[in-house]
């Protein structure tokens, strides 16, 4: 075992070695779901190769132009957005968004004159990959979906290589060009052990805990369902509850819920220490986002997934699939939580050998080492181009 460790280990210094000086071009944007694997995959690859130059690129208005330069890297901004659904303003400003960013992505490629680009999906992604392959730099997309985003569709044929998180995504993509790696996230969370997270919270181990978590903005499908439910869960079925309900609905719920008749309840805005949240959790009621999706499988926590019924193309319910298939969780979709969840969350957080099955499902999705993997893809097909 141990030599096989330090041979794994030589092989992977070798081909760091073997790659020389490289300028890396990532473009992700809109979400946190995009732009944290994209964070992480720069940082695997600086952390391989200190000397490398990165530059990003996203939008102005959503969440990667302040949040990539917390993270030491640089940004620059092409005037995109995504298509709406319904005819509005900006559907009919789309067609000269896009030519003024094909420009602008044009001019980006050009100054910077990367290696490679990488591409993890959101609005920016588009215009630079398809600048990027139309001047011949290789491409490699990163999707997190198990439906795949419409950017990395339009694409993939395209790119030199495909990263993918979940083994569905294939059918929507080349198949030869992808390898399941697994999605990226910067700072894996762990679980704390069960005694210390239950102490965190001023639990006791005699009863069990439900953790409620919306993203980090919140989901107010989940927040309504528990707002109704609450008595009956914390006084009848006496569990003990996590509820991070996100910044925007928490004034509001604690105007609503006398939170102080519900000694076993923790509301909260935001959950700073996840991996204590998880440690003490015996089950996690979530939406199926892909970052969600890795944490639970790196806690290898037993879920029950509630997709949003408002993202594109509900690629959230077909991320819940994945896990529901393996195993490892419950689908409920938000339609059915009046009617269903009650039941669904008391029926299954008592049943032991049930819970154990699911997290061990669970585990065996996990894929802790992704940015590694992606970063030494990418390194290899570096070095063979030397």
């Amino acid at each position: 075992m141990i030599a096989t460790v330090a041979k794994d280990i030589s092989s992977t210094d070798t081909l760091t070695a073997a790659v020389g000086h490289i300028r890396v071009l990532m473009a992700a944007g809109g979400t946190g779901g995009h732009v944290y694997p994209a964070i992480a995959i720069a940082d695997a690859i600086k952390k391989a190769k200190p000397d490398a130059d990165f530059l990003f690129v996203g939008t102005r208005d959503r969440m990667e132009w302040e949040t990539v330069p917390k993270y030491g890297y640089e940004i620059k901004s092409i005037w995109i957005s995504g298509i709406h659904r319904r005819l509005t303003a900006q559907n009919l400003l789309f067609p000269i968004k896009l030519i003024t960013s094909i420009f602008q992505s044009f001019s980006i490629v050009k100054s910077f004159n990367p290696d490679i680009v990488i591409a993890c999906g959101g609005f920016a992604s588009g215009p630079i990959g398809w600048v990027a392959a139309k001047l011949g730099i290789p491409l490699f997309l990163q999707e997190q979906n198990s439906y795949p985003g419409l950017t990395n569709r339009l694409l993939a044929k395209h790119a030199t290589a495909i990263f993918t998180t979940f083994d569905d995504a294939k059918q929507y993509l080349p198949e030869e060009k992808i390898t399941l790696t697994g999605n990226p996230v910067r700072g894996q969370v762990k679980s704390l052990d069960k005694a210390s997270a239950l102490e965190r919270f001023d639990f006791s181990s005699d009863r069990p805990v439900l953790l409620i978590i919306g993203g980090s903005g919140g989901a107010k499908g989940l927040n309504d369902i528990m707002s109704s439910e609450i008595d009956r869960l914390h006084n009848e079925a006496n569990l003990q509850i996590i509820w991070q309900c996100g910044p925007k609905y928490y004034d509001s719920l604690v105007d609503t819920i006398d939170v102080e008749k519900y000694p076993n309840l923790r509301l909260m805005a935001y959950i700073d220490d996840m991996s204590a949240a998880y440690g003490a959790s015996d089950l996690v009621v979530a939406r199926a986002g892909a970052g969600t999706f890795s944490e639970l499988a790196a806690t290898e926590k037993p879920a029950i997934m509630v997709p949003s019924p408002y993202v594109a193309e509900d690629h959230q319910t077909t991320n819940a699939q994945s896990l529901v298939n393996a195993g490892a969780a419950k689908l409920l979709k938000e339609s059915t939580l009046d009617e269903l969840f009650y039941s669904a969350v008391t029926e299954l957080i008592r049943n032991e050998e049930e819970l154990n099955k699911m997290s061990s499902a669970m585990k065996s999705l996990a894929k802790p080492n992704a940015a590694e993997e992606i970063k030494n893809k990418i390194f290899s097909f570096l070095e063979k181009q030397n």
